[in-house]
């Protein structure tokens, strides 16, 4: 049939979709190439929580032309459903898909072959009301399974275009979720993390089952040795939420959970749904729990109106909670989002100064976090090849923190019993007691 090859930007439900959708198209007899080798068809699964997304898909799809003038370029994902117009007027684009419909996507190329005018079906994401199921087989050269359980946001955060790119929230069914992961399973992988667009909200559409239902029925399937959580709102969290995860065996002791900014000036405009008394109470709840639990999060710097004190405030949080890792982001207004008609937007020098002082202040805080650490064994899943360190392999522990350790043969894919030893340049170095 020819050969395929996939860019993906943005999160990990996007890297699951395109896991799904590289399946159709071998299933339909073409061959995965690298992005940057010479396809016939080239899919972009495209970002648009900021302009860079916006733009680095743009750049791709013309890229792909200029390596091969005849092959179908096909742009999927958030950008394309957020402006369908804007990617139509891109003369390189082929066929333009949102996100729904991506099951159909080899069906849409191969008519794209038979004619000459660009196939455009994006719909209104805000009608679709029942999750598509992308089923995923198996994951190439990946350890860790990423598993789609919803899609969807009902939250409207007054800086984010993804409910807009993704429509209302809509839970995949518990019983297609036990069979993928009954199969990647079988597959090898030892480790699944469970994601979505808003995992929190995973059953509000349902007549039965919450987050939690999934986790325990996940939590009894044998083979199985990891689960972990991707990005979860904190006020999902509660006394019995976080008590059966700490009761669950194979439930990791790592949690990323959203922030964004804090202080609660900031929170009110950003419309989140919680202050920082409530997000520091969920915290110690889960601590308390699990003592050697590893909290996560991400933050916005430069988000309109924030001031110098709004900032400090911020900064003072971070150290009083003690993440052992951040994602810093700096503010990116979309249009469509209310907050990109606040006035008091910040100025981009200022938005670089913040984000550098609170990385420094990250820096610091994962290694205070990882040195707790060394000395004890912990076990590793190990993952691939070091890029950093030649001969050695690099792998997560259950609490997040990233081990490296010599070894002479393929040790990716399994899970090991490893001392953790030193840090040497912010790397966290061990040795495998067992293989």
């Amino acid at each position: 049939m020819g050969k395929v090859a996939f860019y993906t930007l943005g999160c990990k439900v996007n890297q699951y979709e395109t896991e799904a959708m590289t399946e159709l198209f071998e299933k339909n007899g073409y061959d995965l190439v690298e992005s940057e080798e010479v396809a016939d068809v080239y899919v972009i699964n495209t970002c648009t929580v900021t302009n860079l997304g916006d733009r680095k898909s743009r750049q791709f799809i013309r890229r792909c032309k200029r390596k091969n003038p005849d092959s179908i370029v096909a742009v999927v994902g958030c950008y394309s459903q957020t402006a369908p117009d804007e990617v139509s007027k891109i003369e390189e684009v082929d066929v333009i898909l949102g996100t729904s419909d991506r099951n159909k996507i080899v069906e849409y190329v191969k008519k794209k072959e038979k004619q000459k005018e660009k196939i455009n079906v994006v719909t209104d994401i805000m009608e679709i009301k029942d999750f598509e199921e992308m089923t995923i087989h198996n994951i190439k050269g990946k350890t860790r399974a990423f598993l789609k359980i919803q899609e969807g946001c009902n939250q409207y955060c007054s800086y984010c275009i993804i409910p807009y790119a993704r429509g209302p929230i809509r839970s995949r069914k518990l019983e297609d979720i036990i069979k993928e992961v009954k199969r990647l399973v079988e597959n090898g992988f030892d480790e699944v993390v469970l994601t979505g667009i808003h995992v929190a909200s995973y059953g509000k559409d349902l007549e039965e089952g919450t987050l939690l239902d999934v986790i325990k029925e996940v939590n009894k399937i044998e083979g199985l040795k990891r689960i972990r959580l991707s990005s979860i709102e904190p006020t999902i969290m509660t006394k019995e939420f976080v008590k059966t995860l700490s009761e669950l065996d194979k439930v990791c002791e790592h949690f990323h959970l959203s922030l964004q900014s804090g202080c609660d000036e900031t929170l009110k405009r950003m419309n989140r749904k919680y202050t920082t008394k409530e997000y520091r109470e969920v915290v110690d709840r889960i601590r308390g729990y699990m003592p050697k639990v590893s909290i996560t999060t991400d933050i916005i710097v430069g988000f309109p109106g924030e001031t110098d004190e709004e900032f400090e405030k911020t900064i003072k949080f971070v150290k009083d909670i003690k993440f052992s890792q951040i994602h810093v982001f700096k503010y990116s207004p979309r249009k469509g989002t209310p907050a990109a008609k606040f006035e008091n937007q910040v100025d981009g020098i200022i938005k670089n100064k913040r984000s550098e002082e609170l990385i420094s202040i990250v820096e610091k805080l994962t290694k205070e976090y990882n040195n707790k650490f060394i000395g004890q064994n912990k076990h590793v899943l190990f993952e691939t090849k070091s890029a950093e360190e030649e001969g050695y392999y690099e792998g997560l522990t259950e609490n997040y923190i990233k081990v490296l350790c010599k070894s002479n043969e393929d040790i990716s894919g399994k899970v090991l019993n490893t001392k953790l030893e030193k840090i040497h340049n912010e790397i966290v170095f061990g040795s495998i007691l067992n293989k």
